[in-house]
């Protein structure tokens, strides 16, 4: 569990480093999870190592949602005076999101069925 961890924190730290270097407007640990979701995708080993440690930071994910509650109720009046331009951009950024998702899911089911086509043709030449 604790290679898991390390792991998890080295790509987070990459991220850091990422966005500090190429000046990038997308936040490190967001960078440093998609660089670990392209080595997972390219190392299958690195799952037996990221799995133990994952599913124990999805246990205690509800944990991280409390700062988030006690800010809305801290704000509400605030959030109640801008609520149409609030509301307009969690729609718009919500339908971004299921567009964006669906193509990353249609995309990497037909990268991943050509990966494995290439890996089943080495197997048959070997």
């Amino acid at each position: 569990m604790i290679a898991g961890l390390v792991l998890l924190l080295i790509f987070q730290i990459l991220g850091n480093v990422a966005e500090m270097y190429f000046h990038l407007p997308v936040p490190g640990p967001v960078l440093g999870m998609f660089l670990l979701l392209i080595a997972l995708i390219s190392y299958d080993k690195l799952a037996a190592y990221a799995r133990p440690i994952s599913l124990v930071l999805i246990s205690y994910l509800a944990v991280l949602f409390v700062p988030a509650g006690v800010g809305i109720i801290l704000h509400f009046e605030r959030i109640k005076n801008e609520a149409l331009p609030i509301g307009v951009s969690l729609v718009l950024s919500t339908i971004l999101t299921i567009a964006v998702t669906g193509l990353v899911i249609k995309y990497s089911g037909i990268w991943l069925e050509k990966r494995r086509i290439r890996k089943s043709e080495e197997q048959c030449h070997e």
